[in-house]
């Protein structure tokens, strides 16, 4: 049995949450996550295998992470998913294991991937509009993420979150529409503040929408009650849960602009090519994992790096990133991890 010690950072944080970007590839080319050029991919031999990220995975463990996420890019066109989704859920120390996904191949996989001892389930989806939905991911079918959606409910995955990220003069009068997902389905809506990462939100000049506005146009349709949090809510995650009467689902509000969390982030992200991030709006700390794997070293000297990039994990990031510190949260989405 292993015995989990957590780490606690220098602001007396406990970082115990890992996301693993899998691929850097999607079937999507979203507004706000990639440059209308489009981007140039990774090679085969520069992202990590399934089995470099298990070491990683089982030297994070004994680090303090006891949650973990698996991202993109879109993590279900990475050929072998389902099984090296399998795998993590034999990595002694793990209580938590969830998936992002754009939703595209959900329908195509979900029963596997839930067969595989996953039961908990992210959707990104920006606009119930086809039209919109196909203009913000430049050519993706809602009708696919839809039927995805429902095959994950029927299938037994709970919860199912579905990502919103709200954009102002885009999607602000899809609001209440997203809402009323809630009332007949336990799904929980988490709207998104607008984050500008990397040139590709700069170029596109989406518009920035506060949580703030969203909460009080749900209101003026139905009075929101805030969700008690239970004691494995307040380690999930930076969303601030609420409820309309009568409501099967939850709607969360995720305000990482207005309302930054950075007293309690309590996580890492680990990219395709293998470099462990502290911050998502800074490309500072980071530390590079797959030159040490691939020159041999031990699983001891693997968590003796993720600690030290735990010890110099920063207090907090400049919002105002799309001006005098744009260099330091240049790097695009996609190649970050969602």
């Amino acid at each position: 049995m292993i015995v989990l010690i957590a780490m606690i950072d220098n602001y007396n944080r406990e970082i115990n949450y890992l996301r693993i970007s899998i691929t850097d590839r999607c079937n999507l080319r979203c507004v706000y996550c990639m440059p209308k050029e489009g981007v140039s991919f990774l090679g085969h031999e520069d992202i990590l295998s399934y089995e470099e990220m298990l070491r990683i995975m089982n030297a994070a463990v004994k680090a303090g992470i006891i949650k973990v996420r698996v991202t993109g890019g879109e993590p279900l066109v990475r050929r072998g998913v389902t099984d090296f989704l399998a795998s993590l859920t034999k990595v002694e120390g793990l209580r938590d294991i969830s998936l992002t996904t754009n939703g595209i191949l959900l329908e195509d996989h979900a029963e596997e991937i839930f067969n595989a001892g996953i039961g908990r389930i992210n959707v990104s989806l920006d606009s119930l509009s086809p039209d919109k939905y196909r203009d913000i991911t430049r050519g993706g079918d809602i009708n696919r993420v839809l039927r995805g959606i429902q095959k994950a409910y029927d299938t037994g995955f709970s919860p199912i979150k579905i990502n919103v990220v709200a954009i102002k003069g885009f999607n602000d009068n899809e609001i209440i529409d997203f809402a009323k997902l809630t009332i007949d389905k336990p799904y929980q809506i988490r709207f998104i503040e607008f984050m500008p990462i990397g040139d590709s939100a700069l170029e596109n000049s989406l518009g920035y929408l506060s949580n703030d506005k969203i909460i009080e146009k749900i209101n003026s349709f139905s009075p929101l009650e805030p969700v008690i949090p239970t004691r494995r809510d307040r380690a999930a995650g930076p969303a601030c849960l609420y409820t309309m009467k009568g409501a099967m689902g939850e709607i969360g509000f995720i305000s990482a602009m207005s309302h930054e969390f950075c007293s309690s982030c309590n996580r890492l992200r680990l990219t395709a090519d293998g470099h462990l991030r502290a911050c998502l709006f800074s490309d500072e700390p980071t530390t590079d994992l797959k030159t040490p794997l691939r020159d041999g070293c031990t699983n001891s000297e693997l968590e003796t790096l993720i600690r030290d990039l735990i010890s110099r994990k920063p207090g907090g990031y400049n919002i105002n990133c799309q001006q005098t510190h744009r260099r330091k949260c240049a790097t695009n989405m996609s190649s970050i991890g969602g």
